[in-house]
């Protein structure tokens, strides 16, 4: 009888435990759930898109390596009334500084930072981060004449403490929902169908000033989105500067 008891005893503690840990394991779910449920982030996100009635897209390059295609880019966007905003690093700033010039003095280019050396940035001291960007900032803007107010992290890698250094040194810190993959050699006819295909309102499309057929591409993505009611716009114009919030999508959304 005694062992019986015992028994009882060891299978209702276990049972107790098992409870226990299953509400421990529950509330680390509900947690993740009720920020999603609710819209909210528990980390603190990027700008990937914008909420718009509006049917407008940009169109964004970034710039570290190589610059051949990037004034045909320029050329194309000119021709078929177009506009696009292009993230530099400091070591491309400075070693193509002549079409940095020719870029900044369109009215259909905007610039901003992709930092000074293209480093993984989340894995920088506050202060390295802080020096990343402040001084790639200033570099362009010497070049160019013009403030920079975006920015956008290397490798799309980010973290809470490198979204606060970017807000200190006055920027908006900007992903994208719309990746043309274009760095992967694809062909023109796959990226403008994932480009085309991958747009909705106030998207915010990824490509490269050096990809292989991303100026190929570029007229027809153009074209494409435009028959499909698409305007465009820098990403300076179609973010909100203020009055918003940001879903764990990283979509911004007016106040």
């Amino acid at each position: 009888m005694r062992f019986l008891v015992v028994k009882r005893r060891t299978i209702i503690l276990a049972v107790v435990a098992a409870i226990v840990l299953a509400a421990c394991g529950t509330g680390v779910y509900y947690t993740g759930a009720a920020a999603i449920y609710n819209n909210v982030s528990p980390k603190k996100v990027p700008i990937y898109s914008v909420e718009t009635d509006e049917k407008a897209v940009a169109l964004t390059f970034d710039a570290a390596w190589g610059a051949d295609k990037t004034l045909g880019i320029l050329e194309t966007l000119e021709q078929k009334d177009a506009c696009a905003t292009f993230f530099l690093v400091s070591f491309w700033a400075e070693k193509y500084s002549d079409t940095l010039k020719t870029l900044a003095a369109s009215p259909r280019i905007e610039i901003g930072t992709h930092s000074a050396t293209h480093p993984y940035m989340s894995k920088l001291s506050k202060s390295q981060q802080a020096l990343e960007l402040s001084t790639s900032k200033s570099l362009i803007e010497g070049i160019t004449g013009k403030k920079v107010e975006l920015f956008r992290p290397p490798y799309g890698d980010y973290s809470d403490a490198l979204l606060d250094t970017a807000k200190d040194n006055g920027l908006y810190t900007i992903q994208w929902d719309v990746d043309s993959l274009d760095w992967k050699n694809l062909s023109k006819e796959q990226i403008t169908s994932r480009v085309v295909g991958g747009c909705r309102n106030g998207s915010i499309v990824l490509m490269h000033n050096d990809g292989k057929h991303t100026l190929e591409a570029l007229p027809y993505i153009i074209d494409g989105l435009r028959a499909k009611g698409f305007t465009f716009k820098t990403v300076g114009e179609l973010i909100y500067k203020e009055g918003y919030t940001i879903d764990h999508t990283g979509r911004q959304i007016r106040s």
